[in-house]
């Protein structure tokens, strides 16, 4: 059962304390998951954090985390991908957000995936991740990379829970030294692979990456 936590508890003021404004002067990439869009404090937290990295040029990472919150907060979402550079998310996220649209139900994946990054008021670049299937890479309305999975055997297929948040975690490890996005991609797929084989949100002392 998700828990929000201190998340549900989040104020603008906090957001606009002198140590927070700090780190966000300091900061050259932001990430944010799209469950903090439902909370009272959520959008016009993100709002001013978008404004800066907008305004500065810096990179806006944002994740829809689940089909509900496309589904039942579509408009605080719409009021945010304008400003997103990378928009992350699974299959089951990109036919809810299809079917929020009124698209086809006939489109596979990477053609949700190429709609979104083609959209007006839409992110500048979209990752979605297909479980064993390949990873979807696409901008301007085109596939970029379809990335291939390391493969798991039955046995190896332990826990799911964490899994995308782990893929986020591999992505944004390269994105941020400057990598390519295959390599982005493919840390991002190792990553989700060691949370997969271990039973609850673990990691071993010494991951073997790369």
């Amino acid at each position: 059962v998700a828990n929000l936590g201190a998340a549900n508890e989040y104020k603008v003021a906090h957001f606009e304390a002198e140590a927070q404004a700090a780190a966000m002067e300091k900061a050259r990439f932001f990430y944010v998951a799209g469950f903090f869009l439902p909370l009272p404090g959520g959008p016009p937290s993100l709002a001013k954090m978008m404004a800066h990295a907008n305004t500065t040029g810096k990179m806006m990472a944002m994740n829809l985390s689940a089909p509900f919150i496309v589904d039942f907060f579509g408009d605080q979402l719409a009021e945010a991908l304008p400003f997103v550079d990378i928009l992350f998310g699974n299959e089951s996220e990109a036919q809810t957000f299809a079917e929020t649209e009124g698209w086809d139900k006939a489109l596979t994946v990477a053609e949700i995936a190429c709609k979104i990054s083609a959209m007006e008021n839409g992110p500048k670049k979209v990752v979605i991740t297909q479980g064993a299937d390949p990873t979807i890479v696409a901008e301007g309305g085109k596939v970029l990379l379809e990335h291939p999975v390391r493969p798991l055997t039955k046995e190896e297929l332990v826990d799911t829970n964490g899994a995308g948040d782990a893929f986020v975690g591999g992505f944004l490890s390269q994105l941020v030294q400057g990598k390519e996005i295959k390599d982005c991609c493919e840390a991002g797929n190792y990553s989700a692979n060691v949370i997969i084989k271990r039973s609850g949100c673990s990691y071993p002392e010494k991951p073997s990456y790369p």
